[in-house]
């Protein structure tokens, strides 16, 4: 298996290959040159976006600034949104289904590192390039879902269909669909229903 291979499959890989180095340095530069680009320059924000990630439905807004690993491994529905400071970290797949809204400051993470240190510390090649042992699990989240402001997503976990996310939580097991969930470590606290639509007198 590449590296590449690997680490889109969870096993240990060594992130100073060459081809991640290349596609990291990619997305890095292509992050930077979306958020440099004023809202208005639309047609340019465009091109950037469909390299950065082209994997995506019609209708997609990303405010910026984002920051994106490789924005390659990463999937997006149709009618998605996300607000200031957007960050992916997509070692492993992440797949978000349609209409899925971002707060600020919302980080997405797959990567995971060993717990001892023994196993996590920096190591040198012989040629002396240094490198650690990565690797991760990938993340779902699913369609008509509402990420508020501040979450951090972990590796590994899967976010039903129609779930809000309250602001702050970092989300470390998955959440079944529908559910309103919040705090550190983010708890299911009920289920949505039909109780919450918008009252008439805000109508």
């Amino acid at each position: 298996m590449t590296e590449k291979e690997k680490m889109l499959a969870g096993k240990i890989y060594d992130p100073s290959d060459k081809l991640l180095c290349e596609l990291r340095s990619k997305a890095h530069r292509l992050s930077k040159d979306y958020n440099d680009t004023y809202e208005t320059d639309e047609t340019k924000r465009n091109e950037i976006i469909n390299e950065l990630i082209p994997n995506r439905g019609e209708g997609c807004y990303f405010q910026g600034p984002i920051y994106f690993d490789y924005g390659v491994f990463t999937t997006f529905g149709s009618g998605c949104y996300a607000n200031f400071n957007f960050t992916v970290l997509d070692t492993c797949p992440v797949n978000i289904g349609d209409n899925v809204f971002f707060g600020p400051n919302c980080t997405i993470a797959t990567p995971v590192h060993p717990f001892r240190w023994q196993e996590r510390n920096m190591k040198v090649k012989p040629d002396g390039t240094w490198y650690d042992d990565e690797y991760g699990k990938p993340i779902t989240i699913g369609s008509n879902c509402w990420i508020a402001s501040n979450v951090v997503i972990a590796a590994g976990v899967t976010i039903g269909e129609g779930c809000v996310i309250g602001a702050g939580s970092v989300v470390t097991r998955d959440i079944p669909a529908n559910s309103l969930a919040a705090g550190n470590p983010c708890r299911v606290i009920r289920e949505i229903t039909e109780d919450d639509k918008i009252p008439e007198e805000l109508r």
